[in-house]
């Protein structure tokens, strides 16, 4: 059955051997039989179920976490240089503090030669739609002061375009839905599909990485995200 997700696949088939998963929620990369992965992320999968009840899945129907994380604390720390044949990021790296970081530890942990597998949405096709893009400026400015923690001024700007009813309520149910927001760790930055592909590059750049995108879907063509798989060199 075909979904939103199809335009990945072609990306997946680049992988091989044993990788890592940061984020896969309940929706894990469809992977072939010639990979085997392990999970990571920030909660296991029973605290999700209690931060997204939303969503109304059991337990059972999210990936089973292997490894405990916070990104913004911790980075890939507890991972070894060059540990997995390829790493995939999907839907995460518009979460957390400092994105530069994030795709350096992302290179640092895959083998050379290699697969680094990252997505973001595309602001055009989300509720991220009239909010500001992020630019780089900003970006490089939050890794050269090593932030480890999200200001709220990053929450309040995403309140303001997703729920705009909040600032005309009572402080106490503003605060509340300000915390609310914190404890989902809703989208931090917004790329579109132009901007987040001039972000990598420049990431690379910066981080004297060398690596070669094989594989890259825009939300133009799938209506959704920047999908891309990079190669290390």
């Amino acid at each position: 059955m075909s979904t939103h997700l199809d335009h990945r696949q072609a990306g997946y088939k680049l992988l091989r051997h044993h990788g890592l998963e940061i984020g896969a929620f309940h929706q894990p990369a469809q992977l072939s039989s010639r990979c085997t992965v392990e999970y990571c992320d920030a909660h296991s999968r029973e605290e999700m179920v209690k931060f997204f009840p939303e969503l109304r899945l059991p337990a059972e129907s999210l990936v089973k976490v292997d490894y405990i994380c916070d990104l913004d604390i911790q980075g890939l720390s507890i991972f070894q240089p060059a540990q997995f044949d390829f790493v995939i990021l999907n839907h995460v790296i518009e979460h957390v503090a400092n994105p530069i970081k994030i795709v350096a530890e992302l290179f640092r942990i895959t083998k050379p030669k290699g697969h680094v597998v990252i997505s973001a949405p595309d602001k055009n096709f989300t509720f991220d739609k009239s909010r500001a893009l992020t630019t780089y400026e900003h970006l490089l400015k939050e890794y050269q002061e090593n932030i480890t923690t999200v200001t709220d001024v990053h929450y309040i700007d995403f309140l303001w375009a997703v729920q705009p009813e909040a600032f005309q309520e009572s402080q106490v149910e503003f605060q509340r839905k300000l915390n609310a927001v914190k404890t989902r760790r809703e989208h931090v930055h917004v790329w579109d599909s132009e901007t987040f592909d001039n972000f990598l590059i420049q990431c690379l750049k910066l981080c004297q990485i060398a690596a070669k995108r094989v594989f890259l879907s825009r939300g133009e063509q799938n209506q959704f995200e920047y999908f891309s798989v990079w190669k290390k060199l």
